[in-house]
């Protein structure tokens, strides 16, 4: 089997523009293949989890990967999958946050002269002459095709900024960059990204007269269509001081029965044999399967020794009810108390085991949330100063635990 049947079979191909290219070239290891990672935050998340992984299957397969980081793009921010404009960045807040991202890549990535490249797009985009790129480029695209990409429908009833709508020449010229200088022939991203990457083609096509291809992955999503990696703290970041290794593995542990197998296929490197032998399990060993899909992206993200705590750790949780040093703690100051206590409610929204007050007090009302093994259901409960130097286990429904300590 060939790395483009295997990434077929684990469910990761979502678009491709040319089916019999794209496998020959894959296949035979030709491929001189980039994605694009924009500086949006100063770590990569769950949402960046598929394309690494791919970067990664397809530089095992011999093909040789360029990772592109948005440093210039990111000036711009791109409108797909949004509802408004994202926040301006500084230039020092896009360099920290691109230094940051090579940093996790390099856990995935292998670089190297005869290995894969990282460049920034700030080194081109940057420099170029407004007037000679609307000669150059602007004249390959029409407002019409454009207006037609989903990307850009979807903003249109809330207004698309002038901005936001360069973002497509800006991603096709840097496939037409990458061609010319570094040989790129396909390019790789998210399903969300295709009338963007398709733009790239058509621009190596009408400039150059040569074949480039892309080809999509298939969105990560649950079993009712929404992106996975968002918790109510927000993001499950691969940074362990954003998301601690043990919330990550907790974050898998948790996932809904019905996409864990999708998620084994799609993001473990286990050889398909042992996936297809998981799926004949009997229907009791479901936290078994859990288990092995927890660990093996932990162990993926932060390491042997990092997954090897968080999996004694959730044991020592979920068996013994016992504390850990593993455990995700929330510190908390002098000012978080401003009359020595601290409300039940606020305590659980500050350890961002709920968005907000109110949702708080509905989970402890149904009985939800328990303190130090003991459930707590009176809404006006406090907690000391002296208490919280002791550190307070807090543990939502069965499977989410939290520490709460006063620093």
């Amino acid at each position: 089997m060939g790395i483009f049947e295997e990434l077929q079979e684990r469910g990761l191909i979502a678009q491709v523009t040319d089916d019999k290219e794209i496998r020959e070239l894959i296949n035979n290891g030709g491929a001189r293949f980039y994605i694009g990672f924009d500086p949006t935050a100063d770590s990569l998340h769950v949402g960046h989890f598929m394309a690494l992984c791919l970067m990664k299957r397809l530089q095992m397969a011999g093909n040789r990967p360029v990772v592109l980081i948005g440093g210039g793009t990111g000036y711009i921010g791109d409108p797909s999958g949004r509802s408004d404009m994202r926040s301006m960045m500084t230039p020092e807040i896009i360099q920290h946050n691109c230094n940051c991202f090579k940093k996790q890549m390099e856990r995935f990535i292998t670089f190297g002269d005869d290995a894969a490249i990282m460049v920034n797009n700030a080194d081109w985009l940057l420099k170029l002459n407004y007037i000679e790129l609307l000669r150059e480029v602007g004249a390959c695209f029409t407002v019409n095709n454009m207006l037609r990409a989903e990307c850009y429908k979807q903003r249109m009833e809330k207004g698309l900024s002038f901005l936001e709508f360069n973002y497509m020449i800006m991603q096709a010229y840097d496939f037409y960059y990458l061609h010319q200088h570094y040989g790129c022939n396909m390019q790789f991203g998210g399903d969300d990204q295709w009338s963007n990457m398709l733009a790239g083609t058509e621009l190596i096509r009408k400039k150059t007269g040569d074949d480039a291809y892309s080809m999509t992955i298939t969105l990560l999503l649950n079993s009712e269509g929404k992106k996975m990696g968002k918790t109510a703290k927000g993001a499950v970041w691969l940074d362990p001081n954003k998301t601690s290794p043990f919330e990550f593995y907790q974050y898998w542990r948790n996932v809904d029965d019905a996409d864990v197998m999708k998620c084994i296929k799609m993001l473990t490197f286990l050889p398909m044999e042992q996936i297809k032998e998981m799926e004949h399990w009997a229907d009791n060993r479901i936290n078994e399967k859990k288990e092995v899909l927890a660990y093996e992206l932990t162990q993926l993200v932060h390491g042997t020794e990092e997954a090897d705590k968080a999996k004694a750790a959730a044991y020592a949780l979920f068996n013994g009810g016992g504390d850990s040093e593993n455990m995700p703690t929330t510190e908390l100051s002098p000012e978080d108390l401003p009359e020595g206590v601290i409300n039940i409610a606020a305590l659980v929204v500050k350890c961002g085991l709920c968005e907000s007050k109110g949702e708080a007090k509905r989970l402890i009302l149904q009985g939800g949330i328990s303190v130090n093994d003991q459930t707590v259901s009176d809404l006006g409960k406090m907690y000391s100063a002296d208490e919280l130097k002791e550190g307070l286990k807090i543990r939502k429904g069965k499977k989410v635990f939290h520490k709460a300590v006063l620093k």
